[in-house]
């Protein structure tokens, strides 16, 4: 695509297993997505999927296995120390935990001035003069920019942890579950921020998140995460719409709709046994053991499926897609 900002190719990170003689375990197993200029792509999933192993693979906080990253043409993987320092001014992350990922022991304007001071951006004064307008355009006032983090909300707190990723003024922001840890009256005003700062900076994002209906409302588009890989991409609207994959369908007949007597009319698709890790050696589809459509079919026991196109930009790895129809939280 001549509008592709990332694109990550067949990304595998593995981790070793608690015994020497155990094969390791993928964490993320061959992944593959295109992120456009502006866009906001969703990756979604069960707690444990590889969400947040993904992220930081591609940002290299953590060194992939294999596979490609490459962020508006410049191979990531193939990056120097020094750099990879200097492409991350183009490429930041606000984290899951507002708390955890600030320093206690410096103030609001000092967190969000250190990445230009890393980057030896302007002088004293223009990196105070440049944090402050952050923080303000963030929400935080003048009054509140010399406080510790204890001192904030959890809502402050993220927007504290957006200020400082934007303050470099990246081209693309990894969010990585960044309301999460947030009451629901404060995640809607960190969603709204964020897309009101998308469309004045032209920002492009990533947003990792786990609640169907936040992935719903801010996403163009998507991918369904299983067990570290895609198991359906596709535009916003066609997945929440017309689901192909049965762990996608699974997934929204799981969120409660607000209508009573349709909630009570409806079927569930119930998910059974566990989800285990997965070693490099297993065959079948990933899916099988808890799949209601391919449990006891043999194709989906011996081979694995791949990532195709089933409908019109609607990619989805199961090889019986759009079977099984749950009654969605839309209704």
């Amino acid at each position: 695509m001549k509008d592709a900002l990332l694109v990550v190719d067949d990304l595998v990170k593995e981790f070793p297993a608690g015994r020497r003689s155990d094969a390791p375990v993928r964490a993320v197993d061959g992944v593959s997505f295109t992120v456009r200029r502006g866009e906001t792509f969703g990756v979604v999933g069960e707690s444990g999927c590889g969400k947040s192993t993904l992220t930081r693979a591609i940002l290299r906080l953590l060194e992939p296995t294999a596979g490609t990253v490459a962020f508006d043409g410049i191979d990531v993987r193939g990056l120097g120390t020094q750099e990879l320092r200097r492409l991350r001014r183009r490429v930041q992350i606000v984290f899951q935990d507002p708390l955890g990922s600030l320093d206690p022991r410096m103030t609001a304007r000092a967190i969000v001035e250190e990445p230009l001071e890393i980057h030896g951006i302007g002088d004293r004064v223009e990196r105070a003069r440049r944090a402050s307008a952050m923080l303000e355009l963030v929400g935080i006032p003048p009054a509140q920019h010399g406080r510790k983090p204890y001192a904030f909300s959890g809502g402050q707190r993220q927007r504290i942890g957006v200020a400082r990723a934007l303050v470099l003024e990246p081209d693309l922001v990894f969010l990585d579950e960044p309301i999460s840890a947030l009451d629901v009256s404060i995640q809607a005003q960190v969603l709204n921020l964020l897309r009101e700062l998308q469309q004045r900076l032209g920002l492009t994002y990533v947003f990792i998140v786990h609640d169907l209906a936040v992935a719903e409302y801010f996403c163009d588009r998507v991918a369904v995460l299983y067990r570290g890989a895609v198991m359906e991409l596709a535009s916003s609207e066609a997945i929440f719409r017309e689901p192909l994959h049965p762990y996608t369908s699974s997934l929204l007949s799981a969120v409660p709709i607000p209508d009573p007597e349709i909630e009570r009319r409806r079927d569930r698709v119930v998910l059974r046994g566990d989800v285990t890790p997965l070693a490099p050696q297993a065959g079948g589809c990933r899916f099988r053991d808890r799949c209601p459509v391919g449990r006891d079919r043999a194709i989906c026991a011996e081979q694995e499926p791949p990532l195709a196109e089933h409908r019109p930009g609607q990619l989805a790895a199961c090889h019986f897609p759009g079977e099984l129809q749950g009654v969605l939280p839309h209704v």
